[in-house]
């Protein structure tokens, strides 16, 4: 099996997120305030996910595998690395149907848009009216 070092990013290494981006997820913007993530195979970065604060809570974005490496399993060690080092309860993600799945196999439940904290649901309102097909996620650790 093909397996990934993660690591928190560098902020010294912020350009290369950003160059990725562009590369392999071109909708997602990376901001230095954001908790960042990063998995390398054999000294390459093929997979990224972040965490934005918003409040108290945070939103998982961006999480994102090269396209030459989807399909490895390293999008799952990722976010098994995140629920063993930052995922809790104050954690959301706003999942494109496709993933939802995904998501649900790292203890993420699908909620009611009503459901989200104040400050969430607003950007969640913001983004479904921009014409992006989301759904509300909150992760919780005892889900099976």
């Amino acid at each position: 099996m093909n397996s990934l070092t993660i690591s928190r990013l560098d902020p010294l290494k912020y350009p290369l997120i950003t160059r990725f981006y562009k590369t392999h997820y071109p909708v997602a913007k990376a901001k230095r305030d954001e908790l960042t993530f990063v998995g390398y195979h054999q000294e390459q970065l093929v997979a990224v996910v972040r965490f934005r604060s918003i409040e108290q809570y945070r939103l998982l974005t961006g999480m994102a595998v090269a396209q030459s490496h989807r399909g490895s399993g390293f999008a799952h060690q990722l976010m098994r690395f995140c629920q063993a080092q930052t995922l809790s309860s104050a954690d959301y993600c706003f999942a494109y149907p496709h993933l939802s799945d995904f998501y649900a196999q790292h203890h993420f439940q699908v909620i009611d848009v009503d459901q989200l904290p104040n400050a969430l649901k607003t950007l969640f309102i913001r983004y479904t009216n921009s014409g992006k097909n989301l759904i509300p996620m909150h992760y919780l650790a005892d889900i099976q």
